[in-house]
């Protein structure tokens, strides 16, 4: 299968390929996994993942068809009906911060949304770049409520794979950067750069999971449920549980 813009993100390309938000996804909860590659469940989108998406979109050039595509995110009712909600207003902050930064606006300066397919550890992959430098680095551009709460997203193995990727396609072990902006009121901005023993360690752990992975997704193995998830809870039937296990 050949990836396009329009190709990237349907499902087709979703079975064919892994990427890494699906092995994030897998790691969260297989049966929900396997369930959206099925066509039975989607997520419903949350608003920090859209002010993201706002924020992405005009780093790409993409603005203009992103608010198209998601009306929610404007008012539809009262004397702001038609403009932006709050919350995406302060995405257009962030974003006249980000475009006042020359160093900020320097990692962002490469090639948008590159994709690239490779096969890693027995299975097809799938990536889009943010920002590529050919020769000189891959930037991937975040934001956050603040720059503590990074580590929990596990970056690390993004840029691992987008890193391995970009290798396998012949442009050398490129250096990794995020590119953040916080959501504060006064958003912070910060380049961090992934060391590539970080990225090693990710790698690994990747590459030992995989396994699994790929067996529950061709149906060799059962897709098992994380319990706690939405789709778990929608699907799965109630049982007798002991009151003493709230107060353990």
């Amino acid at each position: 299968m050949i990836l396009t813009e329009e190709t990237y993100y349907s499902r087709e390309a979703d079975t064919a390929f892994f990427s890494v938000s699906q092995y994030k996804s897998f790691c969260r909860c297989p049966a929900a996994t396997m369930a959206r590659l099925r066509g039975e469940y989607e997520p419903p989108t949350n608003t920090a993942f859209l002010v993201g998406g706002y924020f992405d979109a005009y780093f790409d050039g993409s603005l203009e068809r992103f608010k198209a595509e998601h009306p929610e995110i404007l008012v539809t009712r009262g004397e702001r009906k038609g403009e932006l909600k709050s919350e995406f207003r302060q995405a257009e902050v962030m974003i006249e911060r980000a475009k006042s930064d020359k160093l900020f606006m320097k990692f962002m300066s490469g090639e948008k949304q590159k994709i690239l397919t490779a096969d890693l550890f027995g299975a097809p992959w799938k990536c889009k770049l943010d920002s590529f430098s050919e020769g000189i680095c891959i930037t991937d551009l975040k934001t956050c409520q603040s720059f503590g709460t990074i580590p929990r997203y596990r970056y690390d193995i993004q840029g691992a794979i987008y890193q391995k990727i970009a290798e396998l396609n012949g442009y050398g072990r490129l250096p990794f950067y995020l590119a953040a902006c916080t959501k504060e009121t006064v958003p912070g901005l910060r380049i961090f750069q992934m060391p590539n023993e970080v990225l090693d360690l990710a790698l690994s752990e990747v590459e030992s999971n995989m396994p699994l992975f790929i067996a529950m997704k061709n149906g060799e193995e059962e897709a098992t449920h994380c319990g706690s998830c939405d789709y778990c809870k929608s699907t799965q039937d109630a049982e007798i549980h002991s009151y003493l296990e709230l107060l353990a």
